[in-house]
C-alpha cells in the first residue's frame, strides 16, 4: 500500500492512501483549494481515487471532499446520521467497511467532536490481516483529544468522546498506529503535539486527558477554554448546503 500525509491550511491534516498494484485510493479530509494536489498525486502515484471520505462535517474549513468526487467520479462519504443534507453522499455506519485493491479502511463511529465523527481503521492485506493504522480524525490527536463545544452541549459531547476514546479506539492493539486529523496549531483542540504521528499505547501512557476518570475528562474537555473558531457558521453552511 501507500500513504501520503498531507499538511493543509489551519494545521490540519488531510490523506490519501490505497493500493497502488491495483491503482485505487481513499482520500479522506481534502480542503478546498487542495483538489488539484489530491489530482496530481493520484497521477503521480498511477492510482483512481474510488472514495472521498470528510471525517466529520468540519466547522474549521471548507471541504473540499464533493468537488474532489465530482471531478473524479469517485464516491463522496459521510457517516451516516448526515443523511438529510441537501447533496448525495454515500452513507457510512459502524463497521463498514471499503475496499480499495488490497487495502480495507473499516469505519467506526466515534461522537464526541461531532456527532457524525467517524475514524478510519485502515489494513495492507498485502501485508497481513491485522489493521496497520488508524486515521483518528479530530477524536484523538497526538497529545490531545478533540474539542466537544463547537455546536454547544459540550457536557453531553465530551461524555460521548469518552465512550468512543475509551470503548473504541483505546482498546485497539498498543502497536496500532494513529494518525490524526490535525496537529499543533488547530483549534479543534488544545494542546495538541507538532508530531504528526503517534500510536495507541504512547498516547495510553502520555496523553494527559486520556489518565483522567470519566467524570474528570468529562469536566476537563467540556469546560477547557479554546480559541473560538474564526467563520465558523459560514464554513459549516458552505459544508452543509449545495
Amino acid at each position: 500500500m501507500f500513504l501520503e500525509q498531507i499538511a493543509c491550511d489551519k494545521s490540519s491534516l488531510a490523506y490519501l492512501f490505497g493500493c497502488a498494484g491495483q491503482g485505487l485510493a481513499i482520500a479522506v479530509d481534502v480542503h478546498a483549494g487542495d483538489e488539484d494536489r489530491f489530482v496530481a498525486m493520484a497521477e503521480a502515484r498511477g492510482v483512481t481515487i474510488h472514495y472521498v471520505i470528510d471525517t466529520h462535517i468540519h466547522a474549521d474549513h471548507v471541504s473540499g471532499g464533493r468537488r474532489l468526487a465530482a471531478r473524479t467520479g469517485a464516491q463522496y462519504a459521510l457517516h451516516e446520521s448526515d443523511r438529510g443534507l441537501p447533496f448525495d453522499f454515500l452513507p457510512l455506519a459502524h463497521g463498514q467497511i471499503l475496499k480499495v485493491g488490497n487495502v480495507s479502511a473499516q469505519v467506526l463511529h466515534t461522537p464526541g467532536h461531532t456527532e457524525d465523527h467517524i475514524c478510519l481503521l485502515v489494513t495492507d492485506h498485502a501485508r497481513c490481516e491485522e489493521p496497520w493504522f488508524a486515521l483518528t480524525g479530530h477524536a484523538l490527536f497526538v497529545g490531545s483529544v478533540g474539542r466537544p463545544d463547537l455546536h454547544g452541549r459540550a457536557e453531553e459531547m465530551a461524555s460521548q468522546l469518552y465512550d468512543s476514546l475509551f470503548d473504541r479506539l483505546l482498546t485497539l492493539p498498543d502497536h496500532l498506529e494513529i494518525l490524526p486529523g490535525a496537529q499543533a496549531g488547530s483549534v479543534c483542540g488544545g494542546g495538541i503535539s507538532g508530531k504528526p504521528c503517534s500510536t495507541i499505547g504512547f498516547e495510553k501512557r502520555h496523553n494527559p486527558t486520556l489518565g483522567k476518570s470519566r467524570s474528570a475528562f468529562v469536566e476537563e474537555v467540556s469546560r477547557a477554554v479554546l480559541p473560538p473558531v474564526e467563520e465558523m457558521q459560514a464554513i459549516v453552511h458552505a459544508n452543509t448546503t449545495r
